[in-house]
């Protein structure tokens, strides 16, 4: 279907319907130039010439916003999926089929779209039906994507650089001394070409550390992160020297409490993420289907107003 160019053609009529079908299978087919199906349109309400003209206008405009808001549920579904994008087409169904048997097939929606109404009313339900699909499309991205994006901000936070990542998954309770009146432990990042410089210089920044007190706690390619345990009245002048040989003391206060909620939101988060994913899919899949079926009768509309007012 994707990658399938379809039209719409009327023609004028022979003697039956069928007949200019098969002139139209005759010219075509020699050169199989097209596979030919039968669009089959109902007897509308024709209403009066000047209605027509300026339904021709309105149908055109709606023809480019039911599309445009078709195509949006598609890809937002695209995007839900993530990793299994792969599989959207088979996701694009409308009637229950896939959209080439659909269109190729087409029937009028008799119930939704009830052919003693006239053309404009008709043109009208198809404008509310995909308004509200258009609202509550808004809606249901808006408050998926913010919880998308908290938790890869939190996930974001769990990786990368040791000079900007979380530290609390990295660091346990006994590298601290805690519920000291007098001692804090700090936590720096030092670069690895300048570990020797570290553990060189750490005791002697400044007064008031305590010796062979700074413990290795993780590495990665670029920066490992490390202790250092000290008097609290020199903590400020020992940032200072720290940052002067290109150590960096993170902010950083060990709390139970804290580690844990933190741990308990993102856990929080992913099973918020997947209790919204199912829904939010069958919610896409099932509203593109009614997009797409209401795209489609648009361009019916536009075919039979086109064909009257060519015709007559």
């Amino acid at each position: 279907m994707l990658n399938t160019e379809y039209w719409l053609i009327s023609a004028p009529g022979d003697k039956t319907g069928q007949q200019t079908f098969d002139k139209l299978n005759g010219a075509t087919g020699k050169q199989q130039l097209s596979v030919n199906s039968k669009f089959n349109i109902p007897d509308l309400k024709v209403g009066t010439l000047d209605q027509l003209v300026g339904l021709s206008d309105d149908l055109g405009k709606l023809d480019t916003y039911v599309e445009q808001i078709t195509r949006k549920v598609a890809n937002y579904l695209g995007d839900v999926l993530e990793d299994q994008r792969d599989k959207l087409s088979e996701n694009l169904l409308a009637g229950g089929v896939d959209l080439a048997t659909y269109v190729s097939h087409f029937r009028w929606d008799m119930a939704k779209y009830p052919i003693k109404q006239s053309l404009k009313n008709i043109a009208e339900i198809i404008s509310k039906q995909v308004g509200q699909i258009e609202a509550d499309l808004k809606s249901k991205a808006s408050a998926y994507n913010s919880l998308k994006s908290n938790l890869q901000s939190i996930e974001k936070k769990q990786t990368g650089s040791l000079v900007t990542r979380n530290l609390g998954d990295l660091v346990k309770k006994e590298h601290f001394v805690l519920d000291s009146e007098y001692l804090s432990t700090l936590l720096v990042v030092v670069p690895l070409a300048n570990m020797t410089d570290w553990t060189a210089k750490y005791e002697k920044m400044t007064d008031m550390v305590v010796p062979r007190s700074s413990q290795l706690i993780y590495q990665d390619n670029d920066h490992a992160l490390v202790t250092v345990t000290l008097f609290n009245k020199v903590v400020s002048d020992y940032k200072n020297k720290a940052r002067e040989n290109k150590f960096l003391v993170r902010e950083f206060s060990y709390n139970d409490e804290e580690l844990k909620a933190g741990k308990n939101e993102l856990t929080k988060l992913h099973t918020d993420k997947k209790k919204q994913f199912g829904p939010l899919v069958r919610w896409l899949k099932v509203n593109f289907g009614e997009c797409f079926t209401a795209w489609v009768h648009v361009k019916a509309l536009r075919v039979f107003v086109e064909s009257v007012l060519r015709f007559g």
